[in-house]
């Protein structure tokens, strides 16, 4: 229904800031919401950032002022902008999309992309 590519992870020193992208293909009409998640090792996955298709935001207490997502409906990408890091900010960051086709719903997930903060 929505396939996803996300792009811009990397390696970053504390302090520092990355964006990720994430590009949306497919039903793409039929979101309506788009969203970061992410995987720490041994933890389990957890909600970042969300963006609802009127525009509300969400996010984790722990990247409160530090992480802003954003939106290009134009582009079809959804971005994360990360500053401030921390190296417990690291992990496996993934890109959702949530919608309905045709009455059913539907979560769609990238194939996650690795951001490392280490000095």
């Amino acid at each position: 229904q929505v396939q996803l590519v996300e792009s811009g992870g990397g390696l970053v020193q504390p302090g520092g800031s990355l964006r990720l992208s994430c590009a949306a293909s497919g039903s793409i009409f039929s979101i309506n919401a788009l969203g970061w998640y992410r995987q720490a090792p041994g933890k389990q996955r957890e909600l970042v950032a969300t963006i609802a298709r009127a525009g509300r935001r969400n996010y984790v207490d722990s990247v409160k002022g530090r992480f802003t997502i954003s939106r290009d409906i134009a582009k079809s990408t959804v971005y994360l902008q990360m500053n401030s890091l921390k190296t417990e900010d690291t992990a496996v960051y993934y890109c959702y999309a949530g919608g309905v086709v045709a009455g059913t719903p539907f979560d769609s997930w990238g194939q996650g992309t690795q951001v490392t903060v280490s000095s």
